[in-house]
């Protein structure tokens, strides 16, 4: 098998924007360039990685599978470059860095991986926490940074903060869920199913939030603190959730589709990023897990669809 890093480069392209149209816009190519680079990859792999419709692309089972590696040879050719430039492996020190669970589970492991691999003298120690007790520990100084839900920051005025990703929330329906012929999902739609709520990370409070419009809270049927049952639970057709779209992936772990759908007349976000103390000196450890942070980010919202 031949695979080359422009085909990786197009494919996670195209899977981020959900379209090869978009994709080829965001990478400033010709369309047809971008299509036939996805048809070699399918015909070197033997394997179909997207599912094809009017409204664009989304990953098949093993797209998904496929996208997980195809990302960390992203991560890996850049830091390769990084590891040339004079003196990284000079930067010794310390890092103490915060973060909450939802954060944890989607945005963590990447980047402590990319970073540790590039400084890895620099010891990390982090710490995973609830947003208050993050908030309070970044403005006592127990800790330098945090990679945090942002949205739903409390102390703007003693803490600084960048966003790295927006995150759409989706519906996610089971497989052949009649709402799923519907472009968009109505929340007046929601209220006649179950609801299966995530308890991290203040989702409840993010997802009544959405219902202040009807003047009512949502009637939440079974409330987990776990994603992935949270995904097996709507691929088996116990119930809808509201999530947000970093979350998703099309298949449960028991291989069940789970399908998303955007809500009509919202278009908030969860917003994921870093933050620290307004006013505090900050050490080159921490400059730097900042600078690759904002390497990292990503200028689009998050949208699979």
């Amino acid at each position: 098998m031949h695979l080359t890093f422009r085909q990786v480069n197009y494919f996670v392209a195209i899977a981020e924007a959900g379209s090869v149209s978009r994709a080829a816009t965001r990478l400033n190519i010709s369309q047809s360039t971008i299509t036939e680079s996805l048809r070699a990859l399918e015909a070197e792999t033997g394997a179909t990685l997207f599912e094809r419709s009017s409204k664009g692309v989304t990953l098949t089972y093993r797209g998904h599978q496929f996208l997980e590696h195809s990302r960390r040879i992203l991560a890996t050719v850049a830091d390769a470059g990084r590891i040339l430039r004079p003196g990284p492996e000079a930067v010794s020190g310390s890092l103490k860095l915060g973060v909450t669970s939802l954060v944890s589970g989607y945005f963590l492991a990447d980047l402590l991986a990319r970073f540790r691999r590039v400084f890895p003298d620099i010891l990390v120690n982090v710490v995973e926490e609830d947003r208050d007790t993050i908030e309070d520990q970044l403005v006592r100084g127990e800790l330098d940074v945090a990679l945090m839900l942002v949205s739903n920051l409390v102390n703007q005025y003693d803490l600084q903060f960048e966003t790295l990703a927006r995150s759409r929330n989706h519906v996610w329906l089971r497989g052949g869920h009649p709402l799923l012929a519907q472009d968009h999902v109505e929340l007046a739609a929601l209220e006649k199913e179950p609801l299966i709520g995530l308890s991290i990370d203040e989702m409840p409070r993010s997802v009544e939030t959405l219902w202040t419009c009807r003047l009512t809270k949502p009637a939440f049927s079974l409330i987990t603190s776990s994603v992935e049952a949270v995904r097996s639970l709507v691929a088996t057709g116990a119930g809808v959730a509201i999530m947000p779209d970093m979350t998703y992936r099309s298949w449960s772990l028991e291989a069940d589709r789970v399908e998303a759908r955007p809500i009509k007349g919202i278009e908030s976000t969860i917003d994921v990023g870093m933050a620290w103390r307004r006013d505090a000196e900050l050490s080159e450890p921490t400059q730097i897990f900042l600078q690759l942070c904002r390497e990292s980010r990503s200028d689009q919202t998050l949208d699979r669809r």
